[in-house]
């Protein structure tokens, strides 16, 4: 059954899609950056595109799971969004916040510590933004049914509201300041994050395959626990090399090791729902981002992860090009290609139109998994060659730079292509679609209390 108020989803989604063209954008210019070096140096220097480009990333990335709460939430509590109005005043505050922090990095304002440059009074709103959506989304949960989709949803989205409550703590000592700064970076994007995939993937399977409930929450419970128990002591693989005590090099290299596992048990899980629900869904598209999601985040977070997780490969390659590589390719397998398909799939409801532009959809899919297949590819060549003559051979960085000056033209070439594929995709979401809904399946235009 469908809800009026999961009609402000659809706010969120066109946000998210505007910050989403704003990141790829301006990463494309830091990428000029590389093989024309004083490109924009006097206008917009490079460490103000990059800070650009990686807040872009994160605040649209929330953007996208607050949409995805304000639709499936409804659905899962079976009862309207407690205040639609806070909804869209929590969006509005987001939105300015957002555009506030880009020209406040423009003009040099900001706080220099990587991706929490953003001015103290910015980090205050966010959590103004943050206790907006937990109280309107708990009381619609506390009021409606509880499902586990609902529960671990609001465990994650809980949890990114705490931790980023160490992003106001900047101790002077730097050791001590990288120790708890990663307790934000590190615990949203290798734990509390991956319980809002989870949640978010299992909606989307028992919506998309028809497989009982009860069989989807079981593997929702399996990966919820593997995320927990690898991600929170695997904070330890970012302590080798910042002054903690040596003992962070055995556990960040063993819990590590299991962080690959959620990754992989979300794999056999998308496809083996698939499997067993033998259903044709019209949304082809939404499920192929729903598969290539999970295959995308094994990847990128799981294989990349652990090529240079161990302390002993860190020590040579911790700082280079094989960490662009893995942090590419981990946020675009598993949080971009999420939220993708969550828009790919609410679109046609909030529209009240069937699936559409199924095709070009599809096209912008596999153009920018190849083209960040091959950005991959391409800064892990990069990466092994700056080991081997940085670290290994003792070669200057710059004098090093020069070498990898043809990687850098790759990762352009792939880098435009990206951004041909979201214009694609942003054109196939929000563009003409002629077929409107059957009537059951219509979005209702009242409140259904």
């Amino acid at each position: 059954m469908k809800y009026a108020t999961q009609r402000v989803a659809f706010a969120y989604f066109a946000c998210a899609m505007i910050l989403f063209g704003v990141q790829i954008i301006v990463g494309a210019l830091a990428g000029t950056v590389y093989v024309l070096p004083n490109f924009l140096a006097n206008i917009l220097p490079f460490n103000v595109l990059r800070m650009i480009h990686t807040n872009a990333l994160i605040v649209w990335l929330l953007m996208g799971f607050f949409g995805a709460g304000y639709y499936l939430i409804p659905e899962e509590a079976e009862r309207d969004i407690e205040s639609p109005l806070l909804a869209y005043v929590q969006l509005a505050l987001l939105m300015f916040g957002a555009l506030a922090a880009v020209v406040g990095y423009v003009f040099g304002i900001h706080e220099g510590r990587e991706f929490l440059e953003q001015p103290l009074w910015i980090k205050a709103a966010i959590v103004v933004v943050a206790l907006i959506f937990l109280y309107n989304v708990s009381m619609t949960i506390l009021k409606g049914r509880k499902t586990a989709i609902g529960n671990v949803l609001l465990l994650g989205m809980w949890g990114i509201a705490v931790f980023w409550l160490f992003a106001f703590f900047n101790p002077a000592n730097v050791a001590l300041d990288k120790i708890y700064w990663w307790y934000v970076v590190h615990l949203w994007v290798e734990g509390v994050w991956e319980l809002v995939m989870a949640s978010i993937l299992a909606f989307l399977m028992i919506k998309m395959t028809g497989v009982d409930r009860e069989v989807i929450e079981k593997w929702l419970y399996a990966i919820v626990g593997l995320a927990l128990f690898s991600g929170l002591l695997g904070t330890g693989h970012h302590y080798y090399w910042i002054g903690a005590p040596g003992y962070w090099q055995w556990i960040g290299s063993i819990f590590s090791t299991f962080e690959i596992a959620p990754f992989f048990a979300m794999v056999i899980f998308a496809f083996t729902m698939v499997w067993k629900g033998r259903r044709d869904h019209p949304n082809r598209a939404a499920m192929l981002w729903s598969l290539g999601c999970t295959v995308g985040a094994f990847f990128g977070a799981g294989i990349w992860g652990f090529m240079h997780t161990l302390s002993f490969v860190n020590y040579y390659s911790h700082g280079t090009q094989i960490t662009a590589a893995h942090g590419h390719l981990a946020f675009f397998g598993a949080y971009v290609m999420l939220n993708l398909a969550m828009i790919t799939y609410a679109m046609p409801y909030l529209r009240n139109r069937k699936p559409y532009n199924q095709v070009l959809n599809m096209w912008s899919f596999w153009i920018m998994s190849s083209a960040m297949a091959f950005m991959t590819f391409t800064l892990t060549f990069a990466g092994v060659v700056q080991v081997h003559l940085q670290r290994v051979l003792g070669m200057g960085y710059m004098e090093v730079q020069e070498q990898l000056a043809l990687f850098y033209w790759m990762r352009l070439g792939s880098g435009v292509f990206v951004l041909v594929s979201v214009l694609l995709f942003i054109y196939s979401i929000f563009g003409p679609a002629r077929e409107e809904a059957p009537a059951h399946l219509a979005m209702p235009l009242q409140s259904a209390e």
